[in-house]
């Protein structure tokens, strides 16, 4: 391909980004019309032999049409609605191609992504960690536990005492997924009961660990959460650290949802700085596109005592701090994409007070959502957190349905308010054994009408389905 090409083909390829962010308050915030069965008629088709060329991109409209677009009403996940200007870097960051791996590989790009993690840590009250991007909070939550193994449980090769991590009842399943695959098992992890407010219980977290080591278990890792996926509750961080590194447990937070909000509200984080390890996602609350996770670390030597596995073929030529820092050495990857380009760019152009003041408005535009619930006669506020998770249900007016048959009317609402209606796009969750409606708002395009959309199309499902 000449670069005259390139230009050519990249020119068309912007002017459809372009016109697919203008047409977003007009488009579904999920495509209704769109089944597996379309799905694999528009794009299952045989291996191409002979190149397409320019034709190759005649499929963009459908791919789009067919996928559920950065909309200001998506409120489904624990997902950033993507800066544009962050996409760029994407572009420019495959363009580049660049190994992060090593600094000899890619001098620039590994001098970014550090000073981004410093950027990171300072933001969060964490100045002096250091860490490394990854694709997520699963990975992070991987990495930071692999080192808890290796600070608690590294003479714990003889079987001689069972290692345990002690999360709460509401962490991510990422953290039991962690243990089975570092090799400790499913049976390591200790669930801890939550109060009413979905905060980790103190008090029972240390019985249990106080419990555990009374028959020979070792704790390895207490692992607190900053913004649970369900609710948005943030464990009480600080109490949670001082029963960890009493009790010599490593000390790992898991903030991919909620972490970087300490950027806005650093009064609900008391006790960030005092972890060991801890998980953050960009792509969830600096809206940054998929993947930029990170983890951040107190301590590199245990990074390095976790991941420093180096054949002759890789190991630094330099002795210098700078010319011969790898990224290799402290993170379970080998090959790594600049993902700091994008974050690096987006920060820049911003400033992070722009991103500090889009925080807030999703807290501001949670509580809008909360106050919404509650004025409706027809509708339950079943939980509402620290952060910007709201979960609720269609209970009618009067109520007059038992809670089997609320749990299979919400069910129904959702399938039409996200796959039939498609104004709007929210989730669900179980909260105290009920099917929730959940909505999320990380998501730097929504406005005080979408947020008021969400009520309105519960409602209006319900009438569609008669329920109401």
């Amino acid at each position: 391909m000449s670069t005259e090409e390139f230009r050519q083909v990249a020119e068309q390829l912007v002017s459809s980004c372009a016109a697919l962010l203008e047409s977003l308050e007009t488009r579904p915030a999920f495509p209704t019309h769109v089944s597996g069965a379309i799905t694999e008629e528009t794009f299952r088709e045989p291996l191409p032999f002979k190149g397409m060329g320019g034709a190759a991109l005649a499929s963009i409209a459908s791919l789009v049409d067919q996928s559920r677009v950065p909309s200001p009403r998506f409120f489904g996940y624990v997902f950033g609605s993507g800066d544009p200007i962050a996409a760029l870097g994407d572009l420019l960051a495959s363009v580049l191609n660049q190994n992060v791996t090593a600094w000899r590989s890619a001098p620039a790009a590994v001098t970014i992504e550090r000073t981004v993690v410093a950027w990171l840590a300072e933001a969060i009250g964490c100045a002096g960690f250091a860490g490394s991007l990854c694709g997520g909070g699963s990975s992070a939550n991987l990495m930071g536990l692999a080192m808890a193994r290796e600070a608690k449980a590294a003479a714990n090769q003889d079987g001689a005492q069972p290692g345990v991590i002690y999360t709460s009842t509401e962490a991510h399943m990422s953290i039991a997924k962690a243990a089975a695959l570092l090799g400790l098992g499913h049976k390591s992890n200790r669930f801890v009961s939550v109060q009413d407010d979905f905060r980790m219980d103190v008090g029972a977290l240390a019985r249990a660990i106080d419990e555990d080591v009374a028959v020979g278990k070792r704790p390895i890792a207490v692992v607190a959460t900053a913004g649970t996926v369900n609710t948005g509750a943030i464990d009480p961080l600080a109490e949670v650290a001082e029963v960890a590194h009493s009790r010599g447990a490593w000390f790992h937070i898991d903030g991919a949802y909620g972490a970087l909000a300490a950027i806005a509200v650093p009064e609900k984080f008391r006790g960030l700085e005092q972890a060991d390890s801890l998980s953050l996602d960009p792509h969830k609350w600096l809206y940054q596109p998929a993947d930029c996770g990170c983890l951040l670390y107190k301590d590199p030597g245990w990074a390095r005592v976790a991941f420093s596995h180096s054949g002759d073929y890789a190991r630094p030529l330099s002795e210098d701090p700078v010319e011969g820092f790898a990224f290799f050495e402290e993170s379970m990857e080998l090959s790594r994409r600049f993902r700091a380009l994008k974050l690096w760019l987006s920060l820049r152009f911003h400033g992070i007070e722009a991103f500090r003041a889009s925080i807030l408005k999703d807290l501001r535009h949670a509580e809008l959502l909360r106050a919404a619930i509650e004025r409706q006669p027809a509708l339950e506020l079943l939980a509402i957190g620290q952060l910007s998770a709201v979960c609720f249900r269609f209970v009618g007016k009067p109520r007059m349905m038992d809670e089997a048959e609320l749990d299979r009317i919400n069910s129904r609402i959702l399938r039409r308010v996200v796959n039939e209606r498609g104004r709007v796009f929210i989730s669900n969750a179980s909260i105290h054994g009920k099917f929730a409606l959940r909505a999320c708002v990380v998501n730097h395009r929504s406005t005080e009408a979408d947020i008021e959309a969400v009520v309105t199309e519960v409602l209006a499902a319900a009438v569609d389905l008669g329920v109401a």
